[in-house]
Protein backbone atom coordinates (compact mmCIF):
# COMPACT_ATOMS: atom_id res chain seq x y z
CA UNK A 1 0.00 0.00 0.00
CA UNK A 2 1.15 3.38 -0.52
CA UNK A 3 2.22 5.20 2.10
CA UNK A 4 0.27 8.59 2.78
CA UNK A 5 2.20 11.70 4.92
CA UNK A 6 -0.58 14.17 6.52
CA UNK A 7 1.24 16.46 8.69
CA UNK A 8 -0.63 18.16 11.49
CA UNK A 9 -1.20 22.06 11.24
CA UNK A 10 -0.87 22.02 14.80
CA UNK A 11 2.60 22.33 15.26
CA UNK A 12 2.88 25.19 13.10
CA UNK A 13 2.71 28.91 13.21
CA UNK A 14 -0.65 30.41 13.15
CA UNK A 15 0.46 33.58 12.30
CA UNK A 16 2.04 32.03 8.91
CA UNK A 17 -1.18 29.22 8.80
CA UNK A 18 -1.27 30.29 4.70
CA UNK A 19 2.68 29.79 4.00
CA UNK A 20 2.95 27.06 6.76
CA UNK A 21 0.36 24.91 4.66
CA UNK A 22 1.78 25.84 1.43
CA UNK A 23 5.42 24.87 2.14
CA UNK A 24 3.77 21.49 3.45
CA UNK A 25 2.61 21.00 -0.18
CA UNK A 26 6.04 21.78 -1.31
CA UNK A 27 7.77 19.10 0.99
CA UNK A 28 6.02 16.74 -0.84
CA UNK A 29 3.04 16.35 2.01
CA UNK A 30 -0.02 13.85 0.86
CA UNK A 31 -2.69 15.38 3.00
CA UNK A 32 -3.17 17.80 5.71
CA UNK A 33 -4.45 17.28 8.78
CA UNK A 34 -6.19 19.61 10.58
CA UNK A 35 -7.27 18.74 14.30
CA UNK A 36 -10.44 20.85 15.68
CA UNK A 37 -10.56 21.03 19.44
CA UNK A 38 -13.67 22.08 20.96
CA UNK A 39 -12.51 22.31 24.38
CA UNK A 40 -15.14 19.91 25.53
CA UNK A 41 -14.27 16.79 23.89
CA UNK A 42 -11.02 17.51 24.63
CA UNK A 43 -9.82 20.25 26.85
CA UNK A 44 -7.89 22.57 24.55
CA UNK A 45 -10.33 24.94 21.80
CA UNK A 46 -7.74 25.19 18.18
CA UNK A 47 -9.78 26.18 15.78
CA UNK A 48 -12.81 25.82 13.48
CA UNK A 49 -14.34 25.85 10.06
CA UNK A 50 -12.67 29.26 9.36
CA UNK A 51 -9.65 28.20 9.95
CA UNK A 52 -10.21 25.37 7.11
CA UNK A 53 -11.43 27.66 4.70
CA UNK A 54 -8.79 30.21 5.24
CA UNK A 55 -6.14 28.09 4.20
CA UNK A 56 -7.98 26.09 1.04
CA UNK A 57 -6.72 28.59 -1.10
CA UNK A 58 -3.19 27.83 -0.52
CA UNK A 59 -3.26 24.53 -1.20
CA UNK A 60 -4.25 21.53 -3.39
CA UNK A 61 -3.85 18.86 -1.13
CA UNK A 62 -6.81 17.22 0.79
CA UNK A 63 -8.09 19.03 4.01
CA UNK A 64 -8.41 15.90 6.71
CA UNK A 65 -10.61 17.37 9.53
CA UNK A 66 -10.42 15.31 12.76
CA UNK A 67 -13.43 17.07 14.94
CA UNK A 68 -12.47 16.42 18.23
CA UNK A 69 -15.58 18.02 19.49
CA UNK A 70 -18.48 17.10 21.09
CA UNK A 71 -22.02 16.98 18.96
CA UNK A 72 -19.85 16.70 15.40
CA UNK A 73 -23.49 16.51 13.22
CA UNK A 74 -23.53 20.64 14.37
CA UNK A 75 -20.44 21.16 12.14
CA UNK A 76 -20.59 18.65 9.47
CA UNK A 77 -21.75 21.79 6.90
CA UNK A 78 -19.69 24.22 7.99
CA UNK A 79 -16.55 21.94 7.39
CA UNK A 80 -17.92 20.44 4.00
CA UNK A 81 -19.07 23.88 2.82
CA UNK A 82 -15.09 25.52 3.94
CA UNK A 83 -13.63 22.58 2.13
CA UNK A 84 -12.90 19.95 4.05
CA UNK A 85 -12.01 16.75 1.89
CA UNK A 86 -12.64 14.58 4.68
CA UNK A 87 -14.43 14.50 8.16
CA UNK A 88 -12.85 11.87 11.00
CA UNK A 89 -15.96 11.47 13.92
CA UNK A 90 -14.87 9.87 17.26
CA UNK A 91 -16.80 6.75 17.58
CA UNK A 92 -16.95 8.24 21.24
CA UNK A 93 -18.87 11.52 20.62
CA UNK A 94 -21.89 10.39 18.08
CA UNK A 95 -23.62 7.82 15.93
CA UNK A 96 -21.58 6.41 13.25
CA UNK A 97 -24.13 5.20 10.69
CA UNK A 98 -26.23 8.71 11.39
CA UNK A 99 -23.04 10.46 11.00
CA UNK A 100 -21.74 8.76 7.74
CA UNK A 101 -24.50 9.32 6.03
CA UNK A 102 -24.77 13.31 6.72
CA UNK A 103 -21.01 13.53 5.91
CA UNK A 104 -21.53 11.69 2.70
CA UNK A 105 -24.58 13.61 1.96
CA UNK A 106 -22.28 16.35 0.93
CA UNK A 107 -19.72 14.61 -0.87
CA UNK A 108 -16.89 14.15 0.79
CA UNK A 109 -15.01 11.16 2.54
CA UNK A 110 -16.03 10.00 5.86
CA UNK A 111 -13.96 8.40 9.33
CA UNK A 112 -14.34 7.36 12.02
CA UNK A 113 -11.78 7.75 15.12
CA UNK A 114 -10.89 6.27 18.42
CA UNK A 115 -8.95 7.07 21.55
CA UNK A 116 -6.05 5.13 23.22
CA UNK A 117 -8.89 3.87 25.78
CA UNK A 118 -11.20 2.47 23.42
CA UNK A 119 -11.34 -1.23 22.21
CA UNK A 120 -10.29 -1.03 18.65
CA UNK A 121 -13.17 -3.33 18.43
CA UNK A 122 -15.46 -0.76 19.02
CA UNK A 123 -14.55 0.64 15.17
CA UNK A 124 -14.83 -2.43 13.39
CA UNK A 125 -18.66 -1.69 12.76
CA UNK A 126 -16.92 1.86 11.52
CA UNK A 127 -14.94 -0.36 8.45
CA UNK A 128 -18.33 -2.24 8.03
CA UNK A 129 -20.46 0.87 7.01
CA UNK A 130 -18.14 2.13 4.63
CA UNK A 131 -15.72 4.44 6.00
CA UNK A 132 -13.30 5.58 3.80
CA UNK A 133 -10.35 5.59 6.41
CA UNK A 134 -10.30 4.49 10.31
CA UNK A 135 -7.94 6.52 12.71
CA UNK A 136 -6.26 5.21 15.65
CA UNK A 137 -5.46 7.75 18.35
CA UNK A 138 -1.44 6.96 19.12
CA UNK A 139 -1.57 9.56 22.06
CA UNK A 140 -4.48 11.26 24.17
CA UNK A 141 -5.67 13.85 22.17
CA UNK A 142 -5.82 17.41 22.97
CA UNK A 143 -1.71 18.76 22.70
CA UNK A 144 0.52 17.60 20.42
CA UNK A 145 4.32 16.45 21.27
CA UNK A 146 3.14 13.27 23.35
CA UNK A 147 5.23 9.77 23.21
CA UNK A 148 3.54 7.16 21.38
CA UNK A 149 1.46 4.58 23.13
CA UNK A 150 3.32 1.52 22.34
CA UNK A 151 -0.29 -0.33 22.77
CA UNK A 152 -0.97 0.91 19.53
CA UNK A 153 1.03 -1.52 17.64
CA UNK A 154 -1.13 -3.98 18.62
CA UNK A 155 -4.25 -2.50 17.77
CA UNK A 156 -3.30 -1.41 14.53
CA UNK A 157 -2.32 -5.19 13.56
CA UNK A 158 -5.99 -6.16 14.82
CA UNK A 159 -7.38 -3.59 12.89
CA UNK A 160 -5.66 -4.72 9.72
CA UNK A 161 -6.76 -8.77 10.26
CA UNK A 162 -10.18 -7.51 10.73
CA UNK A 163 -9.68 -5.27 7.21
CA UNK A 164 -8.66 -7.86 5.20
CA UNK A 165 -11.22 -10.86 6.80
CA UNK A 166 -13.97 -8.73 5.96
CA UNK A 167 -12.47 -8.11 2.34
CA UNK A 168 -11.57 -4.20 2.55
CA UNK A 169 -7.73 -5.02 3.09
CA UNK A 170 -6.99 -2.09 1.28
CA UNK A 171 -8.43 0.70 3.80
CA UNK A 172 -6.41 3.47 4.81
CA UNK A 173 -5.10 3.24 8.63
CA UNK A 174 -4.15 6.41 9.89
CA UNK A 175 -2.70 6.85 13.53
CA UNK A 176 -1.96 10.14 15.21
CA UNK A 177 0.52 10.62 17.70
CA UNK A 178 4.24 10.55 18.98
CA UNK A 179 5.54 9.30 15.19
CA UNK A 180 8.87 9.95 15.02
CA UNK A 181 11.64 9.03 12.30
CA UNK A 182 12.47 6.53 14.79
CA UNK A 183 8.93 5.00 15.62
CA UNK A 184 7.53 5.07 11.85
CA UNK A 185 8.84 1.59 10.46
CA UNK A 186 7.07 -0.17 13.28
CA UNK A 187 3.93 1.89 13.08
CA UNK A 188 4.05 1.06 9.18
CA UNK A 189 4.64 -2.74 9.53
CA UNK A 190 1.74 -2.75 12.04
CA UNK A 191 -0.68 -1.91 9.33
CA UNK A 192 -1.04 1.76 9.06
CA UNK A 193 -0.34 3.51 5.96
CA UNK A 194 -1.52 7.29 6.91
CA UNK A 195 1.06 9.02 9.10
CA UNK A 196 0.08 12.30 10.36
CA UNK A 197 3.14 14.16 12.11
CA UNK A 198 3.01 17.27 13.10
CA UNK A 199 6.24 18.52 15.90
CA UNK A 200 8.40 15.78 13.81
CA UNK A 201 8.02 17.60 10.53
CA UNK A 202 7.54 21.44 11.64
CA UNK A 203 10.41 21.32 13.88
CA UNK A 204 12.79 19.25 11.52
CA UNK A 205 15.23 21.73 9.30
CA UNK A 206 14.20 20.30 6.13
CA UNK A 207 10.99 19.61 6.19
CA UNK A 208 11.10 17.63 2.56
CA UNK A 209 13.62 14.93 3.82
CA UNK A 210 11.78 14.44 7.04
CA UNK A 211 8.60 13.68 4.66
CA UNK A 212 10.65 11.27 2.43
CA UNK A 213 11.92 9.73 5.99
CA UNK A 214 8.53 9.32 7.49
CA UNK A 215 7.41 6.92 4.48
CA UNK A 216 9.51 4.27 6.13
Amino acid sequence: MDIKIAPSILASDFSRIGEEVARLEESGADLIHCDVMDGNFVPPITFGAQMVKAIRPHTKLPLDCHLMVLHPETHIEDFAAAGADNITVHVEACDIPALFRMISSYGIKKSAVINPETAVEKVFPAVEEGADMILLMSVHPGWGGQKFLAETLKKLETLRDFCIKCGRGELDIEVDGGITEENVKDVISAGANVIVAGSTVFRSRDMAATVRRLRG
